[in-house]
């Protein structure tokens, strides 16, 4: 595990636990795997998935019913990301607050972490 003893690499909103819970019971899936890759415009891209099992390295967050993983890989760039699920007149999404990010492009899915 990556991070600071007792605390949680990554938290949830209580709308994004109520999404990830929803959409848990209606796949029947453990839980969503969080990463990054290569990619973008800026250079990472975020990546989100379903997950039928949870991997031993996985970093495991629960909160109100939701569960998500986050890869071995993405978790020292996720550390002290908040998840939030917002829903606007023309989207409804995932937005990931995460202050490990120094640069992101202009749609929003694209980001850039120091010394990369």
């Amino acid at each position: 595990m990556f991070g600071i003893p007792g605390k949680q690499a990554v938290t949830m909103t209580p709308a994004a636990a109520r999404q990830i819970a929803k959409l848990m019971a209606k796949d029947g899936t453990k839980g969503l795997r969080i990463g990054v890759k290569k990619g973008g415009c800026a250079g990472m891209e975020y990546t989100m998935e379903y997950a039928s099992e949870i991997d031993p390295h996985d970093e495991v967050i629960e909160q109100d019913g939701a569960r998500v993983m986050i890869a071995p890989m993405a978790q020292m760039f996720l550390f002290g990301t908040e998840i939030d699920y917002q829903i606007s007149l023309l989207e409804s999404g995932f937005k990931f607050n995460n202050p490990n990010v120094t640069e992101a492009c202009g749609c929003g899915e694209s980001i850039k972490f120091a010394g990369m």
